[in-house]
């Protein structure tokens, strides 16, 4: 009884170490010895600083799992001429006969990088069926989208707006990455914003490039 009555002595008094002591003579766990606490707050910081990590990584993981999914459209490819990394001019008219993926894209974007092997690597696969990545990069320093040419190793054309003439006007979005598929006659059938795996590619790209023409 009195143990008890000192120990809410001390606490209305704001002192919350100095019955540890006590409280041990009461056969209470060595955890709570007042050596002990400093120990015990550490392995609580370490316990939250791991908690932290495991909750970061989980939250960002799925980022690069997941792929967006395409929307089935139907409207006619915008009139767009841009010149490409060397500044030769090119339309998407030019491209009238092929399936054309355009990639609305930025070097600071983190989807954007994310999904750029992937491209590639559909790219490359199809490029033989009349098939056709266009890059249009969105504003960046013609310097900054050379090197990232160079670091990703990009093969499919790569055009430069440094007036957002794509995003603002033609295709009206401020979304990036965003992509959009024409079929051969010139319409565009898909649509997306984020990047893309390269299952969802196969399920939804694919048939356009093999169907007959």
């Amino acid at each position: 009884m009195t143990f008890v009555l000192n120990f809410k002595l001390a606490i209305r008094q704001g002192v919350y170490l100095s019955k540890f002591t006590e409280i041990s003579q009461y056969n209470m766990p060595p955890i709570f010895h007042r050596k002990a606490l400093p120990l015990v707050l550490l392995g609580l910081g370490f316990i939250l600083i791991a908690t932290s990590i495991y909750f970061i990584l989980r939250d960002t993981e799925p980022q690069l799992q997941v792929s967006t999914v395409p929307a089935k459209v139907n409207f006619p490819t915008p009139d767009l001429t841009l010149n490409d990394i060397e500044g030769n001019p090119h339309s998407l008219t030019d491209y009238r006969g092929q399936v054309v993926l355009v990639n609305l894209w930025a070097t600071w974007c983190p989807p954007c990088k994310a999904e750029m092997p992937t491209l590639q690597t559909f790219y490359d696969k199809y490029k033989e069926q009349d098939f056709i990545i266009i890059a249009i990069n969105d504003g960046d320093p013609t310097s900054d989208v050379l090197q990232f040419v160079k670091d990703y190793e990009l093969t499919f054309p790569v055009w430069l707006d440094p007036t957002y003439i794509a995003t603002e006007k033609a295709f009206n979005t401020l979304n990036l990455p965003t992509s959009f598929v024409i079929d051969r006659s010139g319409g565009i059938q898909l649509t997306w914003v984020g990047a893309i795996s390269a299952e969802t590619l196969e399920k939804y790209v694919t048939p356009l490039i093999t169907e007959p023409s």
